[in-house]
């Protein structure tokens, strides 16, 4: 079971996904389903308790992301998937009520810094804001739930007394030397054209003759940029990637396994400063100029040193949590409002239990 691992987490995956294909899969609308739900039947309290009550708002804003994630990944997801993500809203907000002062300024410390590191995932501020905008968050909206639950960690973290020794992150760091290999980067610009209409799901293919036209329209990009012309400038002017358009096409450095196969083979193979052959993949037809390569190296014990601890901590908290939690909620007389999902928690917890007799785990976010 996970604690504490939910909305942006969920959230960033699924825009991190769409991303890493090139942005050509990614939403093009603000399409808001759970916006049009609370207008179609209201936002009733669904979870009430001792200090606190949830709305249905919440809980559809949350599920909403986690499809989108699924669904650029392409993956199913578990069953009593709701219940999972009713049952970590609750647990933030029980969690929230025992914050102190101390809490408060830790979770808005730890929330600033993710953020920051966020944002380092992309070529600007604008294409990170464009990308949240695709599934229907803003930053505000977005650093206000992050700050929300690194608050709800700080506090379970404090009041389960969980501290990780130096000797037990080096111990760690000796016994996983693996981990901490970074392998070989690439930095790159691109133009994409694409042979999809993107605004389907799941995406068609365009008509013969528009994919042919887009060839030839590819081919002399290419041919202008290897006489001279700006490839940053080309882009701007033709790339059909929302995620690196008016960033002149550029992308930020990523690793083997992070792109589709074929654009993954063509920028790695590029010398810096190099341009590629026209590469088709599933999306549509590319150009990559490589800007530069960093090469693979190993992650020092100091640079690795507090996220080994966070990850240590973590495990703990996932050991100890799962009773202290319970006893928060019956403390704090939790109460499912609505009837199908009391139902389908009162099934999921029967399906759990079955699955521990027989030796078994569920699959839960």
């Amino acid at each position: 079971m996970k604690f504490i691992v939910l909305f942006t987490a969920a959230l960033m995956a699924g825009v991190l996904s769409t991303q890493a294909t090139t942005g050509s899969n990614a939403a093009l609308t603000n399409a808001n389903p759970e916006a049009a739900m609370t207008a179609l039947f209201g936002d009733p309290v669904i979870v009430k308790a001792k200090g606190f009550e949830i709305k249905r708002s919440a809980l559809d804003q949350l599920v909403s992301s986690v499809k989108s994630q699924a669904a650029a990944a392409n993956q199913q997801l578990p069953p009593y998937y709701q219940v999972s993500m009713l049952d970590q809203l609750i647990t933030i907000q029980s969690l929230l009520q025992t914050a102190n002062a101390a809490d408060q300024a830790e979770g808005k410390q730890e929330a600033d810094v993710q953020y920051t590191n966020l944002l380092k995932k992309f070529v600007s501020p604008e294409a990170f804001e464009r990308q949240l905008t695709a599934v229907g968050v803003t930053v505000p909206e977005l650093r206000a739930k992050a700050t929300q639950e690194a608050v709800a960690r700080a506090a379970l973290k404090r009041q389960l007394n969980i501290n990780i020794s130096d000797d037990e992150a080096k111990d760690y760091y000796a016994k996983h030397a693996a981990d901490f290999e970074q392998p070989e980067l690439v930095h790159a610009r691109h133009i994409l054209l694409m042979t999809i209409d993107p605004s389907t799901r799941p995406p068609t293919p365009l008509p013969t003759n528009a994919v042919a036209a887009k060839r030839r329209q590819i081919e002399d990009i290419r041919k202008q940029i290897l006489g001279g012309a700006d490839f940053a400038a080309l882009a701007r002017q033709y790339s059909e990637d929302p995620g690196s358009k008016d960033n002149g096409g550029e992308l930020p450095q990523f690793a083997r396994g992070q792109m589709v196969p074929e654009f993954e083979s063509a920028a790695f193979a590029l010398e810096s400063n190099q341009v590629s052959e026209v590469i088709t993949t599933q999306y549509g037809y590319h150009i990559i100029k490589l800007l530069d390569k960093t090469p693979a190296k190993k992650i020092d014990f100091a640079t690795a040193d507090q996220e080994i601890k966070d990850g240590l901590a973590q495990q703990k908290v996932r050991k100890l949590a799962p009773d202290f939690v319970k006893k928060l909620r019956a403390d704090q007389q939790v109460e499912i409002l609505d009837p199908d999902l009391k139902a389908m928690e009162e099934q999921a917890q029967a399906a759990a239990a079955a699955a521990d007799t027989t030796g078994t785990e569920t699959n839960k976010f």
